[in-house]
């Protein structure tokens, strides 16, 4: 999925558990916009629905390119989110402890 690393630009999805809600967001700093999600410091659809599960999420280093990717991602059909969920990260597991540095120890949801 790639590396958290400064200066990139991040597509992500959260959720609240397999094939729940989902929400698509850009970001340039995964790590805190995923604390901010999971601690409910953002109003809105992803505090509303509890969403606070990392499933899935893709490096990009132009903002320009991981908006688009962002876009376009809200525009497809719910079976084609799901389906790429599931390619990369088939058990729904909550990716936050791997974005820490923590690999393997995310959670099944």
């Amino acid at each position: 999925m790639g590396d958290v690393m400064p200066g990139n630009m991040f597509v992500y999805i959260m959720t609240n558990k397999p094939q729940g809600t989902l929400y698509i967001g850009v970001t340039n700093n995964l790590l805190r916009r995923v604390y901010e999600h999971r601690n409910h410091m953002v109003r809105g659809f992803t505090n509303t629905y509890n969403l606070t599960r990392l499933v899935w999420f893709e490096v990009h280093t132009e903002a320009p390119v991981a908006i688009q990717r962002e876009k376009s991602l809200k525009r497809w059909q719910r079976n084609w989110k799901t389906a790429l969920i599931a390619r990369e990260n088939p058990d729904w597991q909550d990716l936050w402890l791997d974005i820490l540095g923590q690999p393997g120890r995310g959670s099944v949801i």
